[in-house]
């Protein structure tokens, strides 16, 4: 008696993608419900999530943060690695806090805190914006603008009533006095910007 033939056992495996069988006009046959629903491997998930923390002006060399708009590394000051501009402002902002706390009797210290956070302050902005690191042009030319109608008033003041109408035309000479020095710093930001970027490039 002849034997029965057996049908072969199909093979459960799942098929690869590169072995999707093809539809009769030679394309891909169309995904099905089982494949579409099927969750994504997580290499492929991985892969954006890294992609996004090694995009560049997010992290610097290092990893640490970097700010989008600056070039290059920050220019370090003349006494590196001592941060003597960071603990002014330190020293400076606690010193303002107890000074105002004291009331009347503490105005030397909110002066001398006030003082030494603004020596901090400025040192860095202005070592950030001539090297083109990062503008600061608006604060560097107000303060300068700021310094001078105060110098005024306390010097009128010294001799006589300070009227009404001098303010009036300080702000008339403090508008040409902060949009002169703001064209200044601005070029010269502009200027150290562009060889910063051709020395990065290189």
């Amino acid at each position: 008696m002849a034997k029965r033939s057996t049908p072969h056992k199909r093979s459960r495996k799942r098929r690869s993608g590169s072995s999707r069988p093809t539809a009769s006009s030679g394309q891909a046959a169309p995904l099905t419900a089982a494949e579409i629903d099927a969750p994504e491997s997580p290499a492929a998930s991985v892969r954006p999530r890294r992609e996004r923390a090694s995009s560049p002006g997010q992290r610097g060399p290092s990893g640490g943060y970097r700010d989008p708009l600056s070039v290059g590394e920050r220019p370090p000051a003349p006494w590196h690695p001592w941060p003597l501009s960071e603990l002014l402002i330190l020293v400076g902002a606690i010193a303002t806090i107890i000074g105002f706390r004291r009331g009347e009797a503490g105005r030397p210290v909110l002066f001398a805190g006030i003082a030494a956070a603004a020596i901090g302050t400025v040192e860095v902005t202005f070592r950030e914006h001539m090297s083109g690191y990062r503008s600061h042009a608006i604060i560097l030319a107000l303060l300068p603008t700021l310094v001078f109608h105060s110098a005024v008033i306390l010097l009128v003041a010294t001799v006589t009533k300070v009227p009404r109408l001098l303010n009036v035309g300080l702000l008339l000479i403090d508008g040409a006095l902060f949009a002169f020095l703001f064209k200044v710093l601005r070029g010269r930001y502009l200027e150290a910007r562009r060889e910063r970027t051709f020395t990065a490039r290189r």
